[in-house]
């Protein structure tokens, strides 16, 4: 009796071991189990919407996650308050992010540090543009910087969401190559680039700063016209749009965006995202995206991001400081 109850010990004990195993590994396979919320930290239209969208499309259309995915926009504060809802949400959130988590903190406008969010993916890159009015007397950009150079007032420069993010500073930085007091310019913020593009074709503003893909279809409906770019090479959809490189100006400048999530994601939630943002960005689904919106292919996977961002931020250190933005 007593070695048939040892047995039956041994095997009852045995069985809870292998369904202790098999719960922990089905646990560990349930992420995600939620519906997914991307979060564009601006209003739609921008490049940070636009972005989210084109996430929860290619991920759906390519099966590549099986929940439900949702994008939600929480415009205000350049980021702010999207970032600041992120980061009291768990690990079925995410949301966009651009160079302003690192600027923002640096300008002394928030609290928050892109180290206090998980890094997922850097995804994408595009050019900036300078765009003015279809009826502005400006033809080029450098014809704009003679302006500003004989009066830093002279022109309202519309950017968005916030200062400190790769629009603006590209705008001061090509500014101060060129000698004119950046410090003096006038620029209208406006909650995000489709907003930007508004005051633009609206008249509000004489000129603009917003990535190429936010202005380029205007351009091409001749609403507004594009006369400078920080590409280093000839926009495809119209060859004849100049760059700074192009009007004798030595200047190129990238504007990435990127995924992250909130603190403290376990390293098995990090992998999911590796491994779907890495399949995602070789689908046919993503390229076309690239494509349709003039982007550039710019993956990084979790651990690159993290690296990358610690880089980027002692480069927008010394940019801030130089147009003496900083606190």
């Amino acid at each position: 009796m007593k070695r048939n109850m040892k047995l039956f010990s041994i095997m009852f004990l045995a069985l809870a071991l292998v369904v202790s195993g098999c719960s922990n590994a089905s646990s560990e396979a349930e992420y995600p189990n939620e519906n997914i919320e991307i979060v564009a930290p601006a209003t739609p239209g921008g490049g940070w919407d636009t972005t989210a969208r084109a996430i929860q499309n290619v991920l759906d259309n390519e099966g590549l996650v099986e929940q439900n995915m949702n994008v939600t926009n929480k415009p205000g504060g350049g980021g702010e308050v999207g970032w600041q809802y992120l980061s009291g949400q768990g690990s079925h959130t995410l949301a966009i992010n651009s160079s302003l988590v690192i600027a923002n903190n640096l300008l002394g406008q928030s609290d928050l540090t892109y180290e206090e969010f998980t890094p997922l993916a850097v995804l994408a890159t595009e050019w900036i543009s300078v765009a003015v009015p279809s009826e502005s007397d400006i033809e080029s950009g450098t014809e704009m910087l003679d302006r500003l150079k004989e009066d830093p007032k002279s022109l309202k420069i519309a950017v968005g969401p916030a200062l400190g993010n790769n629009d603006h500073l590209s705008f001061v930085r090509v500014a101060d190559e060129y000698g004119i007091d950046v410090s003096q310019l006038e620029f209208m913020i406006y909650e995000s680039g489709g907003d930007v593009l508004n005051a633009l074709l609206g008249g509000h503003v004489d000129a603009a700063t917003l990535s190429i893909s936010e202005s380029l279809e205007q351009h091409l409906s001749g609403n507004l016209n594009i006369i400078a770019t920080t590409a280093d090479e000839p926009i495809p959809e119209d060859e004849s749009i100049q760059s700074w490189q192009d009007q004798g100006i030595d200047f190129t400048f990238p504007h990435w965006r990127g995924i992250m999530g909130p603190p403290d994601m376990t390293e098995e939630e990090i992998a999911y995202w590796d491994d779907t943002f890495s399949e995602m960005v070789e689908s046919e689904g993503w390229q076309q995206v690239l494509d349709n919106n003039g982007w550039e292919n710019y993956y990084m996977d979790s651990a690159e991001t993290k690296e990358f961002l610690d880089e980027q931020s002692q480069m927008y250190e010394e940019l801030i400081d130089k147009a003496g933005l900083g606190e």
